[in-house]
């Protein structure tokens, strides 16, 4: 894993994140059509903090369903906003019902006949519906707040296109987090509001560190001609695959034990909205950080006229060195009868070099007595003189 890593920060093994977007953009968007869909169709489970109602809460040990709680309020007369959940287990085993909002009267009477019914203590929260409106404006009005801050500080410590695909990404995850939410029919509180803006939080995080290694990938880089800006933006992502996955992986540990543990096998409702958008928007920022806000920045800048030049640059380069038009080189000369052509004859070009080849260089043939040619530019040997006389006597000395 950990040569892997290097290899990929390195940039000797590369995933085709930005090439493939198209992918990702298909996927996405059915994913948002999905979401959107649902908003349509089935809204959204509001909690009485939002629409205003009464919730009645019970302790009621395993013998006690909800659905004997709701025949319970029904009868007393009032209308059950939700379906009544399971908080806590064992001892500490309570179910919540909430209606619509109730006057004192009416609140004291479906009290009196869930006490009477399973002989419990029963307890009542009631809020108005002016005060839950006034908390969903709050809350609307701090998600754009949020929106613009995040842009304006992008804008200004990168440049407004990395601006547009943060706030991109960002309104991905916004939309598929409530999207799930509205699918699941979960109840939206006051606590999967500031769920929804942590999850936008760490999304914005994740996006930001990939957008500074790509700051500081493409920089100076229209001075030359090797590299395109998708290219080294893809070289970040991948630069930075291992840190988002490990981040959110360590994100979402803790956050799948409150959700699947917590709520799930626990019966802890309370917490299961708070679980329920964490767990969701982690798993999009991820996503949206690699896979929507670098490719949506890479489209965004490849439409500059000095981004499109530099591509051209690029591709130009790279064609002339694929077709072979740099500096062209010598052919070798094959030696005399090894390149023959079909009909057995020598090639011209080995031929010519056969017929220019410098006789000096050439080997003289052998005397007749059997003595090797002399060295060429060597002083000539003078013959041996034949004695005087028979018997094979040395002749006498020269006399002076």
């Amino acid at each position: 894993m950990a040569g892997l890593i290097g290899r990929l920060y390195r940039g000797e093994t590369t995933f085709d994140f930005i090439g493939a977007r198209r992918r990702w953009y298909v996927a996405s968007g059915v994913l948002l059509l999905i979401c959107l869909g649902s908003f349509v169709l089935r809204g959204f489970n509001f909690g009485i903090e939002f629409e205003g109602g009464t919730s009645f809460q019970l302790k009621a040990p395993a013998s006690v369903t909800t659905t004997e709680v709701a025949q319970v309020v029904e009868g007393a007369g009032a209308e059950l906003a939700s379906a009544p959940q399971v908080v806590g287990s064992g001892g500490t085993r309570s179910i919540v019902v909430k209606t619509g909002e109730l006057p004192v009267p009416e609140q004291d009477k479906v009290k009196r006949a869930l006490a009477t019914r399973f002989g419990q203590d029963v307890s009542v929260s009631s809020v108005s519906s002016s005060w839950g409106s006034d908390v969903t404006n709050k809350a609307l009005r701090g998600l754009v707040v949020f929106l613009v801050a995040v842009c304006i500080f992008i804008a200004v410590r990168f440049e407004p296109k990395m601006a547009i695909a943060g706030i991109a990404a960002l309104v991905h995850d916004l939309v598929l987090s409530a999207g799930v939410y509205s699918l699941v029919g979960f109840e939206v509180t006051p606590s999967t509001i500031v769920g929804l803006l942590t999850i936008l939080g760490f999304s914005l995080y994740d996006t930001v560190v990939v957008f500074d290694k790509v700051d500081e990938n493409t920089r100076g880089i229209l001075g030359g001609s090797r590299t395109t800006y998708s290219e080294a933006a893809n070289l970040a992502v991948n630069q930075t695959l291992a840190r988002s996955i490990n981040t959110s992986l360590i994100a979402l540990l803790p956050v799948g034990g409150l959700l699947f543990v917590g709520a799930g096998l626990l019966g802890v409702g309370t917490i299961k909205d708070l679980a329920l958008v964490l767990f969701v928007g982690l798993a999009a920022g991820a996503y949206s950080s690699l896979f929507l806000a670098t490719p949506i920045l890479c489209d965004l800048k490849e439409r500059e006229p000095r981004y499109a030049a530099l591509r051209k640059r690029v591709a130009g380069k790279r064609a002339a060195l694929a077709g072979g038009r740099g500096p062209a080189k010598a052919a070798p000369v094959e030696a005399p009868g090894v390149g023959a052509v079909e009909d057995g004859s020598p090639e011209p070009a080995a031929a010519a070099a056969a017929a220019v080849r410098s006789p000096a260089a050439e080997p003289r043939p052998a005397s007749s007595g059997g003595t090797a040619a002399p060295r060429p530019g060597a002083r000539p040997k003078r013959p041996p003189q034949k004695s005087r006389g028979g018997g094979g006597r040395p002749s006498a000395k020269r006399r002076r």
